[in-house]
């Protein structure tokens, strides 16, 4: 049977197998509220000792549950997706390494430790973006890698701190002089890793890579990490007394910016980036808020809802001979009825649409945001943010709906591949029941908050207006000639962030290393190193030929003088 089935398919019953033998343990762990620590003692000393630590508890193996199920979902999508890739098995490797590098950051307590995972996720995730051999895709590559190493260095700096400190656990730095170096190295390389605001470039450039790369990058895997990293030592860093307000505007203006920049965007799978990169603000806000158990509850729920949106966007790329310009979609209802349903369930469930899993996490944090004291002008922006999430997925609903199809009268598409559906069917069933199920599970994701009808019913309103606003913006028609307008741009480009940290960012110091190459190592250092020692010593052997052919009669009766008068004074 297995030598039949392709390695991808193994791959995947690997990883269900894996999950159906978590989930006991998280039930377990979940009701008795235990958390087990295992340490292995690698290298012991009368002095010292060296353990490596593996902790589990629900948080960490709730987060590999559902790592694992998304993966064995994407990993059996693969199987037919990229069928004709010559280079299928190199592949699958690559993402059984990013999977393998996720769960060492979640099951690793140890700063040091820890650091295993988190490179492995840069290194690996920059080997599947340039996985496609182009100019375009080595770029997006270097955008990535180079982004997430700005986030490797802060954290071997927080490591470099605990080694002053002369103790590897972060919890016991509290009151210190260098505590908040440490929450602030922590805090930004968490912010490289989960793209937000200045350091968001690097998200949709990263859709270069195989669709099913970015089902795992933006749903659970890469994304996640540093909100995850913020979680598991949350407590660390609220007693840093900025961290709050921080996290709250920086989410507030990711969330912002996403949003807006997904409204002007037409390629399928960059408005899909965008909205990770919006509810990725919102997990920040949240946890500016103060509620890290809310965090993570979206983080599921989100983990679950994309995974489905990105599956889905894969099986109509791939059957409209890989376009991605949503201005060419139409009329793909009639023709692929099951995948336009499930992306818009999962749609429906990014908006917050009731009873869907989206709804529990993120009503739940906006109605926070009206509970807690909440600055008046983060609020506003907030809900404004919010209708625009809503605006841009029933945009995408209206295109793969009612837009006229543009493609030629032959063209077939069809959703009969069985090994493409299942999955989808999978996800869509955890994105109707996943928050419910989630809630029910955890009691710390299962706040009540009491508000007036009024506040209630805010959430929805802005809902329903942002799709009354996407509604009447599709009716006037997208245009396949975009406005050129700098407004336009500034908003298209993710407010110029696109433009400012990849090419003025590069053309300056070329300019500069041009520049010194040639005063320097071109230059001086010719003059006054091997070039000018070999010029010096060249001219000085030319003058001493000179003078010993003109004057050789004067040289040997000069020596013979001296060694007649050497002679004379020894004797």
């Amino acid at each position: 049977m297995f030598k039949s089935m392709k390695f991808s398919s193994i791959c995947s019953i690997t990883l269900f197998t894996y999950f159906t033998f978590m989930f006991p343990l998280l039930i377990y762990l979940t009701l008795s509220n235990k958390i087990i620590l295992l340490e292995w003692e690698i290298l012991s000393n009368s002095s010292y000792s060296i353990t490596f630590p593996l902790i589990l508890d629900p948080i960490s193996v709730s987060f590999s549950c559902v790592v694992c199920l998304i993966s064995a979902c994407v990993m059996f999508f693969t199987s037919s997706y990229m069928s004709a890739d010559p280079f299928l098995t190199r592949f699958v490797w690559l993402v059984m390494l990013f999977v393998l590098s996720m769960n060492i950051l979640v099951f690793v307590p140890s700063i040091i430790s820890l650091l295993l995972g988190w490179d492995g996720l840069g290194i690996v995730s920059f080997a599947l973006v340039i996985y496609y051999q182009n100019m375009k895709s080595l770029a997006a590559g270097m955008v990535t890698a180079l982004a997430n190493r700005i986030g490797d260095v802060l954290l071997l700096i927080s490591i470099a701190i605990c080694a002053n400190e002369a103790n590897w656990n972060m919890m016991l730095i509290w009151e210190n002089s260098m505590f908040p170096w440490l929450c602030l190295c922590i805090m930004v390389g968490a912010m490289t890793k989960s793209a937000q605001i200045p350091f968001s470039a690097w998200l949709p450039a990263a859709m270069a890579a195989p669709t099913p790369v970015s089902a795992l990058v933006h749903s659970s895997t890469l994304v996640t990490a540093g909100i995850f990293i913020l979680i598991r030592f949350y407590y660390l860093l609220a007693a840093w007394p900025l961290f709050n307000f921080l996290a709250l505007f920086i989410g507030t203006i990711t969330l912002l910016m996403a949003g807006i920049g997904a409204n002007h965007e037409h390629d399928l799978k960059k408005i899909i980036a965008l909205s990770t990169l919006s509810q990725l603000g919102v997990m920040m806000l949240s946890l500016g808020l103060g509620a890290w158990n809310l965090t993570l509850f979206h983080l599921y729920t989100h983990a679950l809802f994309k995974a489905l949106l990105f599956l889905c966007a894969g099986a109509i790329i791939h059957n409209n001979s890989n376009v991605q310009d949503i201005r060419s979609f139409g009329a793909l209802a009639p023709q692929m009825p099951l995948t336009i349903t499930c992306l818009n369930i999962a749609n429906l469930a990014l908006c917050g649409a009731p009873f869907l899993s989206g709804f529990y996490s993120k009503d739940l944090i906006l109605e926070t945001c009206l509970y807690n004291p909440t600055n008046c002008i983060a609020l506003l922006l907030i809900f404004l943010a919010t209708g625009m999430t809503a605006a841009y997925s029933i945009r995408l609903s209206l295109v793969t709906l009612w837009q006229e199809s543009s493609n030629l009268p032959l063209t077939q598409n069809s959703d009969e591949d069985w090994v493409v559906t299942t999955p989808i069917l999978i996800l869509t069933l955890a994105a109707i029941t996943g928050g419910l199920i989630l809630q029910t599970m955890f009691f710390y994701f299962n706040e009540s908050i009491f508000l007036p009808l009024t506040h209630k019913l805010l959430t929805i309103s802005v809902t329903l207006a942002g799709a009354w606003i996407a509604l009447n913006i599709w009716k006037l028609k997208m245009t396949k000639n975009p406005n050129g307008s700098l407004m336009n741009s500034f908003f298209s480009t993710m407010w110029f962030l696109s433009m400012i940290t990849t090419q003025p960012n590069m053309i300056k110091p070329f300019m500069w290393a041009k520049t010194m190459t040639k005063s320097i190592d071109q230059g001086w250092l010719e003059v006054l190193g091997g070039s000018g020692t070999l010029n010096l010593a060249t001219s000085t052997s030319a003058m001493t030929q000179i003078l010993q052919s003109k004057y050789i009669n004067t040289m040997i009766s000069v020596m013979l003088f001296t060694a007649a008068g050497i002679i004379f004074l020894m004797y």
